[in-house]
C-alpha cells in the first residue's frame, strides 16, 4: 500500500495511491493512516492533487555515518554504535517543494536516505520485534549546511534549517527494505548509487537503539543514513532521490 498526504480542491487528506504510473488515483482515508485504514469514498485523480510530505512527524531522528563509504569520505571512522541526532519537524517539506539555502551558509549538501516511518507508540523495542512498530518506508533528503556542521562541532544548526528534510513521495507499506537500491541525482547527473544492505547498523538495530533513548510516536521518522557521494547544491538545481520500490523524491533548490 502507498499512503500519501495530498492537497485537494476541498482541503488536505491522507489517501492511498492506487493504479499504474501516470494514471494513479488517490482514495481518501478517514482520519489517519495508522492501523487498518477506513475510506470515505472520495477519490481524485492524483494528477489533480498536490503531494505533500506524507507525514508530519513529532520528530525526525537521524543516524549519522551509517555507511562505511560515507564515513570514509567525511574523514572519520565508522562508529561502533549508531550516532543519532535530531532534525526539527519544521525541516520537513514535501515533493516538489523547494529546499531553501540559508544566506549564512556557503555550502549546502544533499544526502539521499531511506526513511522509516513509525506506526505506533513504542519504547525499548528489541531488534527482533522492531519491524512490528514500522508503518512503512519513504524517501528523505537529509540536507546539510556542511560549513556550519564543521564550524559548530555538533549538527543541530547545520541539519535544522527550515526545508532541510524533504520527505516523500508517499509511505510504502509491506515492503522489505533490507536491500533496496538508492540513487541520488542532481540535474540528472548520478551522484549516489548504493544499496540499503550496506547499512552498518540495520533498521531493527537502529530502532532498538533509538527506542532505548526516547519514546517513538506514530508518524515519527527515522533517517537511516546516507551513502558516499554527497555534495553541494546551488539555487536553480534539482535533486532527485530514487529508492527501488518506493519511488522518487524530487525537489528544486532555491535561495531563501
Amino acid at each position: 500500500m502507498r499512503i500519501a498526504r495530498i492537497a485537494h480542491p476541498d482541503g488536505v487528506a491522507f489517501v492511498t495511491v492506487e493504479g499504474d504510473e501516470g494514471a494513479e488515483v488517490a482514495a481518501e482515508v478517514a482520519e489517519h493512516p495508522f492501523g487498518k485504514p477506513t475510506f470515505t469514498g472520495r477519490r481524485w485523480p492524483l494528477a489533480d492533487t498536490r503531494l505533500l510530505a506524507p507525514i508530519l512527524p513529532s520528530k525526525v531522528v537521524c543516524v549519522g555515518k551509517n555507511y562505511a563509504d560515507h564515513a570514509k569520505e567525511m574523514g572519520g571512522q565508522a562508529p561502533a554504535n549508531p550516532v543519532i541526532f535530531l532534525k526539527p519537524s519544521t525541516t520537513v517539506i514535501g515533493p516538489g517543494a523547494a529546499v531553501k539555502l540559508p544566506p549564512d551558509s556557503s555550502r549546502v549538501d544533499f544526502e539521499g536516505e531511506l526513511a522509516v516511518v513509525i506506526g505506533m507508540p513504542c519504547r525499548d523495542v528489541p531488534a527482533a520485534r522492531a519491524k512490528d512498530v514500522v508503518l512503512g518506508y519513504t524517501i528523505a533528503n537529509d540536507v546539510t549546511a556542511r560549513d556550519q556542521q564543521h564550524a559548530d562541532g555538533q549538527w543541530t544548526r547545520a541539519k535544522g534549517h527550515d526545508t532541510f528534510c524533504p520527505l516523500g513521495p508517499w509511505i510504502t507499506t509491506g515492503v522489505d527494505a533490507d536491500d533496496l537500491r538508492l540513487r541520488t541525482t542532481v540535474d540528472g547527473e548520478l551522484k549516489q548509487d548504493s544499496r540499503t544492505s550496506l547499512l552498518l547498523h540495520d533498521i531493527p538495530s537502529v530502532i532498538e537503539w533509538i527506542s532505548h533513548v526516547m519514546t517513538l510516536l506514530p508518524g515519527d521518522v527515522i533517517l537511516t543514513g546516507t551513502p558516499a557521494g554527497v555534495g553541494p547544491i546551488t539555487a536553480g538545481q534539482e535533486v532527485a532521490v530514487t529508492i527501488e520500490g518506493l519511488g522518487t523524491l524530487t525537489n528544486p533548490v532555491a535561495n531563501r
